[in-house]
């Protein structure tokens, strides 16, 4: 008899559990045959977005699809630590080595083990975790801040940017959980995300301006490096300029352009910060994207009508999988990102027993 597959979260009255399943479903079949998770099926890959979309394979129970993901991008890891900016069919595009694609895969890796307690993948991938985040702490500038890029020469580029920032802070959290768990020390991670954390709560001039962006508003309370009364303060200062109410937000804030995998990572800020009710809302929001088959649709010039860009992507349906999951908080990896403290060393000592 074959096996039954696991029940996926559910969000009353936004996705059944059976919506979510053919939207997982839709973005394993964008996978190549050796692994790869790109964009689309033959499409552009970067080590971020793959890491986003195999999280949501494992949410759908799919874990061999996520460690063949996960495997493709062990195997793909250059000497230094780093990933290319852009492969297509195997093959690299773009060589530039940015932070925020090396750090990823901690943060894939971790939630991979909450979903399914598989201690032989967190050994298998460790040595590729390490050598990433390494290279992540190497980057990181006077200013506590990480280079978002290495220059040519090999050394890191002066610019620092607020979301991949943010980002980072997550990754290196997730990082030290790893260590803890195969009982590595990691003191250099752990400097480096006390620095970063400290940058991104009192250092704004530390990074580059890109305030239009809805990203570097809300990605600091996704990440966990801002909570509490901060979280609040830093929601309501962007909120009527990003929201638009009933589409979802929007992606720079002079356009009139909103975009599905803003609107859900908006919602895991909102998990995040303790308001799953507008969490649940902005995921609403965001479902005139959705398409007949589970996938989603980037964004929407609602000014025009018009779908824009004329794509439909593994990371937009993984970022609504992953909103869904953590507003419902029934997975066993839901917490990370509806509960940023599960991150703190006591509680992940805890959790490992």
């Amino acid at each position: 008899m074959p096996e039954r597959p696991p029940p996926l979260p559910e969000v009353p009255g936004v996705l059944t559990g059976d919506q979510l399943r053919r939207t997982v479903a839709a973005i394993a079949a964008e996978q190549s045959a050796d692994g790869a998770l790109p964009w689309s099926r033959g499409g552009q890959l970067d080590a971020w977005d793959s890491v986003e979309a195999a999280m949501a394979l494992d949410v759908g129970g799919e874990h061999g699809r996520a460690l063949a993901a996960y495997d493709w991008l062990a195997g793909q890891q250059r000497a230094d630590g780093s990933w290319a900016a852009e492969y297509r069919d195997g093959a690299v595009v773009s060589p530039a080595v940015e932070s925020n694609h090396a750090g990823y895969l901690a943060v894939g890796v971790w939630h991979s083990w909450l979903c399914t307690g598989d201690a032989g993948m967190v050994d298998r991938l460790w040595p590729t975790v390490r050598r990433a985040l390494d290279l992540v702490t190497r980057m990181q500038l006077a200013t506590g801040a990480i280079s978002w890029a290495l220059r040519p020469d090999g050394t890191p580029d002066d610019t620092a940017l607020l979301t991949g920032n943010a980002s980072l802070f997550q990754a290196l959290r997730t990082g030290i959980a790893l260590a803890d768990l195969v009982g590595a020390a990691v003191p250099d991670w752990e400097l480096a995300a006390t620095g970063l954390g400290r940058a991104l709560r009192t250092r704004p001039g530390a990074f580059a301006d890109r305030s239009r962006y809805s990203m570097d508003w809300y990605y600091p309370v996704l990440a966990g490096a801002l909570t509490g009364a901060a979280a609040e303060e830093q929601l309501s200062a962007g909120w009527d300029t990003f929201v638009v109410p009933g589409l979802g937000v929007r992606c720079v804030a002079d356009r009139p352009w909103v975009t599905g995998a803003e609107t859900c990572e908006l919602a895991l800020a909102l998990a995040a910060a303790g308001r799953p009710d507008d969490a649940t809302e902005q995921l609403a929001a965001m479902q005139h994207l959705r398409a007949e088959d589970g996938s989603y649709w980037t964004g929407l010039v609602y000014a025009d009508d018009a779908r824009w860009p004329v794509e439909r992507t593994t990371w937009t349906a993984a970022a609504v999988v992953l909103a869904a999951d953590a507003v419902a908080g029934t997975g066993p990896a839901a917490a990370l990102f509806a509960d940023p403290a599960a991150l703190d060393r006591s509680a992940v000592t805890e959790l490992l027993g």
